[in-house]
């Protein structure tokens, strides 16, 4: 056997290179990337769920999108299908992808949640990026939320952060919002 396999080599070294052919697969280590896909959460209705979501969405570096309402707003009940489906549509998975939670401020539990980021009004569109409200882009006029091409740029903008951050509220008509 070991004669066979040094005649071969012989035989193979002495070929012209032009005669050799040589495969080789490449291999690596990690997996090639994917589209990101958005992502709906059910309605928050305790502020401990809200920070597993914020803290979920800042480590996989995916803006957390939040409707702000409850159940005894009319135009809540108007904008939150229309966002849900743009969200399922995937609006925004070009740009990186979102997720989405619905903060139902009627829970008894979520009143400090909503002074801590500055919600006044109802509906409010609030955007996290690494665990940062993005107060500059807040939205809480209903006839934006309503227009769904308004919709389809906000969410497109908001996904194109992917961990990057900024907005944060920089200036005083920032802390504003729309």
């Amino acid at each position: 056997m070991v004669a066979a396999v040094l005649a071969r080599s012989r035989f193979m070294a002495s070929l012209p290179r032009s005669y050799i052919q040589t495969f080789t697969r490449t291999y690596t280590s990690t997996a090639p990337k994917k589209a990101a896909k958005n992502r709906l959460y059910n309605p928050v209705r305790y502020e401990d769920e809200f920070e597993t979501l914020n803290l979920l969405s800042a480590s996989s570096r995916v803006p957390l999108i939040t409707l702000w309402s409850a159940s005894w707003c009319p135009s809540c009940k108007v904008i939150s299908p229309l966002l849900k489906e743009l969200i399922t549509e995937g609006v925004g998975e070009e740009q990186g992808g979102v997720s989405f939670a619905e903060i139902e401020l009627d829970s008894p539990t979520l009143g400090g949640l909503a002074l801590r980021y500055q919600v006044n009004s109802l509906p409010t569109l609030l955007a996290f990026d690494r665990q940062e409200a993005q107060l500059e882009t807040k939205v809480h006029k209903v006839e934006d939320m309503k227009n769904r091409q308004f919709l389809i740029s906000w969410i497109e903008t908001e996904a194109k952060r992917h961990g990057e951050g900024g907005a944060g509220g920089s200036s005083l008509f920032g802390l504003f919002g729309r």
